[in-house]
């Protein structure tokens, strides 16, 4: 007897994508518009392919304060699959917590949502017993294990626990209701349904503990193709098949700039790599990054501000691949071109001696103003990122414009 069903995490709809003006007019609603082109590709699949029920494991919405159309658009997918007669199991992460403040749709009678304590919903297919554990979180903050509260595995039934959470120890991102892989397993499931990191990966093999990433991109650091996982227990054995959904992938060409002297060559080069790019990864979002940049190469760019060529790029990419934007263009630039300058460079190595404690306190009257917070929103490790990359930027243009002008 094989049971079939459908793993997805990390919706994010409404996600704001900040970060990307400029963008052509239908890039940026691409780009809008991805999050939920993305979940409509899953419940798309789901219609057509009918599995025995469908799993997200957290973060549905993109944050606490859930917009309208974020929660009408869920709430069309959820009766759509409940006229296909399709379960699905939610369990709410730190992003769309149980104690945010909105507007409260209904869900058709098909969905079961998971309430604040750990509990186990259980359904028969084909004479099976499916039972499926797990959780939502009651507030943002679930910094304690939660993985103590799950049941020990006491039956014949097929069982799979549900949990958005992170590998304790692991601070590449914000560890939440923290487990190890060896805890996992104790509670003999047969597949741990995760959530909250975006990258796609299997922890373990069998009995299968993964991560099916988010579901579609939200900025230029989760790149590469997004989707859902489609799995198949039956007799001891487990299969996966991961199923691509999201709109638009991000990603970065690499543009090498040695030996061009004219702007054909240089736009020549570009689409090479960007027609490249659209035929691996299809419709995506890029960024170029422009190296081999000898002195020639230096002198043509020069005759022409940055914003001029970002915005040569766009127009030539959205006749040739529409469906591809450029987000913007990095200048990895030989300093040693430039006439030494020790003010700049003093700069330069303070900035890179920074860590996130430095930034915050610098950025602190900015982000914590009450007024410009609506703005800029939360200073997390992303966006600190993107901040000393891009005053990086800056001050190297500088120095490469004061070597030139002396």
């Amino acid at each position: 007897m094989t049971i079939r069903f459908i793993h997805a995490a990390d919706l994010h709809l409404g996600s704001p994508f900040k970060g990307f003006a400029g963008l052509p007019g239908k890039m940026a609603q691409t780009v809008r518009e991805s999050t939920f082109t993305a979940f409509r590709n899953l419940i798309g699949h789901a219609s057509e392919t009918r599995p025995d029920f469908l799993l997200i494991a957290g973060d549905i919405y993109d944050g606490e304060d859930r917009s309208l159309r974020a929660q009408e658009q869920f709430r069309m997918g959820m009766e759509t699959l409940r006229e296909e007669g399709i379960p699905v199991f939610v369990s709410h992460g730190n992003h769309d917590h149980l104690s945010g403040s909105w507007v409260r749709f209904s869900l058709p009678d098909n969905v079961r949502v998971f309430g604040p304590q750990v509990e186990t919903a259980e359904l028969n297919v084909r004479g099976t017993t499916v039972k499926i554990h797990g959780f939502s979180y009651p507030e943002r903050h679930v910094t304690e294990p939660v993985i103590g509260h799950y049941p020990q595995s006491e039956s014949d039934a097929v069982e799979i626990g549900m949990l958005h959470g992170s590998i304790r120890g692991n601070e590449a991102h914000d560890v939440y209701a923290p487990f190890t892989k060896d805890e996992l397993l104790g509670k003999g499931y047969d597949y741990w349904a995760l959530g909250h990191i975006h990258k796609r990966q299997v922890l373990h093999a069998q009995p299968p503990i993964v991560y099916p990433g988010s579901l579609q991109g939200l900025h230029r650091k989760e790149s590469g193709i997004k989707g859902f996982y489609e799995v198949e227990i039956g007799q001891g054995t487990s299969s996966l098949e991961f199923i691509p959904a999201g709109a638009l992938v991000f990603g970065t060409a690499e543009i090498n700039c040695a030996g061009i002297r004219h702007a054909d060559q240089w736009l020549e080069r570009c689409m090479h790599q960007i027609r490249a790019f659209r035929e691996a990864d299809g419709p995506g979002l890029l960024d170029l990054r422009l190296t081999g940049i000898d002195e020639g190469a230096e002198a043509m760019f020069s005759d022409a501000p940055e914003s001029e060529w970002l915005e040569f790029i766009r127009e030539c990419v959205m006749r040739d691949c529409p469906d591809i934007g450029v987000h913007r263009m990095t200048w990895e630039r030989d300093t040693a071109l430039a006439v030494p300058g020790g003010l700049f460079r003093d700069v330069l190595e303070e900035l890179g001696s920074w860590d996130a404690d430095n930034w915050k306190d610098c950025l602190a009257d900015l982000y914590g103003h009450r007024q410009a917070y609506r703005f800029t929103g939360r200073l997390g490790e992303e966006e600190i990122r993107e901040i000393a990359e891009e005053a990086e930027r800056l001050i190297t243009d500088g120095l490469m414009k004061g070597g030139r002008a002396e």
